[in-house]
């Protein structure tokens, strides 16, 4: 049963409480841990927080039962959020898990989330870019839809690199993700509930703590849908039907509208264009053929 977690600045907390720290899918994974004998606090998502939101974290860290985090590099964003950082404030009868950070194109191989260094600015209607419409800004034309082989060629790829990722991670992802449903990514890193679940299932055995999940009884990470292109359903033989437009915040967007808003952002952000391109070569040469 769901219950309201303890707050972040609470000066009364829960015994045995514990924290997840890492990006927006940490909360996800706080939310499917949290239970009555198994508290959490909430915490701020990394890339939000600031030099109090830390040192409150490293007040908590001593008191807390265990903690779970994705992995994060040390002196983030020139702050003390680094996972080895934050282990070394637990106390000696705490329990720590790491769960990566979940990207995968099996759903959406037209889809990329990333950030240029230099550039905190994001596109705007939705924060993903899509390879065709960049590709288009550097100059690189593209096919509009791909064949069901590329499209499990980028899926393996992006496997591949979750994989590689996964070797220094107490707990892996990477085997759960089928595409046999929409449900299981709503956009390239905003993982379903049939992930959340039996994910949450393995950090806590690695924790050593009684229980199952905990069933959230709505769908996670849902405010942003990506499309679910008609070549993509074909390419894995899905039940679900095509979904041709953005869904945000329940309102439906015309993918046009999103391509057309960030082909104008593109053109007022070259340098973005000229390093993500170069970050995506990969997966562009993909779609060029």
């Amino acid at each position: 049963m769901l219950h309201a977690p303890a707050p972040f600045r609470g000066a009364d907390l829960p015994e045995g409480f514990g924290l997840v720290v890492g990006n927006c899918q940490a909360e996800s994974m706080r939310i499917v841990l949290d239970a009555a004998d198994r508290p959490t606090v909430r915490v701020p998502p990394v890339h939000e927080m600031d030099a109090a939101d830390v040192a409150r974290l490293h007040e908590l860290l001593p008191r807390a039962a265990f903690l779970v985090a994705q992995p994060v590099r040390d002196d983030y964003h020139g702050l003390r959020l680094g996972t080895r950082q934050l282990a070394a404030s637990l106390g000696p009868s705490a329990r720590l898990v790491t769960f990566p950070v979940v990207r995968y194109a099996g759903l959406h191989p037209f889809q990329a989330a990333l950030h240029v260094d230099g550039i905190d600015e994001v596109p705007p209607i939705v924060a993903y870019h899509d390879i065709r419409t960049l590709a288009t800004a550097a100059g690189l034309p593209t096919a509009p839809r791909l064949d069901p082989r590329t499209v499990r060629h980028i899926e393996s790829d992006s496997l591949a690199e979750l994989r590689r990722r996964e070797e220094s991670i107490d707990v892996a992802v990477s085997d759960l993700l089928r595409p046999a449903s929409a449900e299981l990514m709503r956009t390239v890193n905003h993982p379903g509930n049939s992930v959340w679940l039996p994910l949450a299932e393995r950090v806590l055995a690695a924790l050593g703590l009684p229980g199952g999940p905990t069933d959230p009884g709505r769908p996670l990470l849902n405010a942003v849908r990506a499309p679910l292109e008609e070549w993509v359903v074909d390419a894995w033989g899905l039940s679900d039907p095509p979904q041709g437009s953005w869904i945000v915040n329940r309102e439906h967007v015309d993918p046009a509208v999103v391509a057309e808003a960030h082909a104008d952002w593109y053109r007022a952000h070259p340098d973005f264009v000229a390093a993500a391109t170069v970050r995506l070569r990969d997966v562009i040469g993909r779609w060029r053929g």
